[in-house]
């Protein structure tokens, strides 16, 4: 009898030792799944980013544009690409495995520019769980309206699509950014007080003032010379 309950007790010793290892296993898996995906509750203000859009004079200006107004920790990759003559296609994404590449998991948001019978128009779409809701209506591009050259150069008498190959956001254009970020954040400190969390959503109102306005970044779609 005493040679079962010895037994007995190691048996359930040995079940309720592999049962908690079990349960360690899966809140770390669960705490590693967060963790990768922990600011995907960050909201955007769409209008800014929209903003930021029209007036950007190229890609690395964007870029700059709209990581600054990301409240996140990531950094918003940009990827520019002219489908042919007509369309051009922006993505905002998370180069998560940094591979230079969008991946469909990675997305943040599209603006595609159109270019139809004379008339240039554009819209914002959001992605994934957290920006999925998000689409704008299509905006109006029309000539001499206040734009950065990432709109206007479409108007060129000189432009020309030079992103059939696309531009992507560089490994060394993302530690500029966010040296850049960073000493833009401890400049608004008043903005920036409170750090971005798991499940905090920062930067979802509706304004439409975009970032300050700067020159640089590369030209989009005019041949120079």
């Amino acid at each position: 009898m005493i040679n079962k309950a010895r037994v007995l007790a190691a048996f359930l010793g040995v079940s309720l030792g592999l049962g908690a290892a079990a349960g360690c296993n899966s809140e770390s898996e669960r705490t590693e799944r967060w963790a990768t995906t922990e600011n995907t509750n960050v909201k955007i203000d769409w209008d800014k980013v929209n903003e930021a859009y029209k007036q950007a004079d190229g890609p690395e200006d964007f870029e700059r544009r709209v990581n600054l107004i990301y409240e996140g920790d990531e950094v918003i990759s940009v990827s520019v690409k002219d489908d042919n003559d007509k369309v051009q296609v922006v993505t905002g994404f998370f180069d998560r495995n940094t591979d230079g590449k969008v991946d469909d998991a990675e997305k943040i948001f599209t603006i595609k520019r159109e270019l139809s019978n004379g008339e240039a128009k554009y819209q914002t779409v959001g992605y994934g769980p957290h920006y999925g809701y998000y689409s704008s209506p299509f905006f109006s591009i029309a000539s001499g309206m206040a734009m950065g050259m990432m709109l206007s150069s479409v108007f060129s008498p000189g432009y020309v699509p030079i992103y059939h190959t696309a531009y992507v956001t560089s490994p060394s254009r993302v530690q500029t950014l966010t040296t850049s970020r960073s000493a833009y954040r401890s400049a608004n400190p008043a903005r920036f007080s409170k750090p971005s969390q798991s499940g905090r959503a920062y930067g979802g109102g509706t304004s439409t003032g975009g970032t300050p306005r700067a020159r640089g970044g590369s030209r989009f779609g005019v041949r120079v010379g």
